[in-house]
């Protein structure tokens, strides 16, 4: 009886299968699955190479742990010209939730982590909507700050219920109360 054995290091040219693009890919697939980033050894298992395969694309296991969500966050939406700001930040905040939504786990690895990469994408990306507000920068910050935390704790609140009773459109009424309130921050 033979044993297939999995080589160790980095996988051969002829393979050339496994790349980042691979990797954060399966990672992504376990999170949804296992409701958690996934080690790097379940991640090399899934992969079907040895886990030293991983660290030739990720120098560490915070490097991977990054990647996964910086590349887990730009999935939201990315504000174009054509919509108002109003129409942008409600797709932005339903693209988050949702995105929080569909990979439980990702919100409590997203607040314990110490890099702040994955939320740049989140701030940079509501900057950019409310920009024509031209709201001072405190009012900016708090704006932001009271819209993550809004959002979080939505979020959150919808992984612990039982029944589906909160879902998505019940942002609405909310998001709409905020943006009037942040509109009325706008200098006139």
């Amino acid at each position: 009886m033979s044993v297939k054995e999995k080589r160790r290091g980095r996988p051969q040219k002829a393979k050339g299968q496994l790349n980042t693009e691979a990797i954060l890919a399966q990672a992504k697939t376990l999170m949804v699955e296992h409701h958690k980033i996934p080690s790097i050894r379940a991640l090399a298992n899934s992969l079907n190479v040895d886990a030293m395969a991983i660290y030739h694309y990720f120098k560490n296991k915070n490097a991977l742990q990054e990647s996964i969500l910086v590349s887990l966050i730009e999935e939201i939406h990315q504000p174009n010209d054509d919509e108002s700001w109003q129409q942008a930040l409600r797709q932005l905040c339903y693209s988050y939730v949702s995105l929080l939504h569909r990979y439980q786990g990702l919100l409590e690895t997203l607040l314990a982590m110490e890099t702040t990469s994955p939320a740049m994408v989140f701030i940079e990306r509501f900057e950019r909507i409310v920009e024509p507000l031209q709201l001072s920068s405190d009012h900016q910050k708090q704006a932001l700050d009271l819209l993550a935390d809004y959002l979080h704790g939505f979020a959150l609140a919808m992984q612990c219920q039982s029944g589906n009773k909160l879902s998505e459109e019940m942002l609405q009424g909310p998001l709409n109360f905020y943006l009037r309130a942040i509109e009325a921050h706008a200098p006139r």
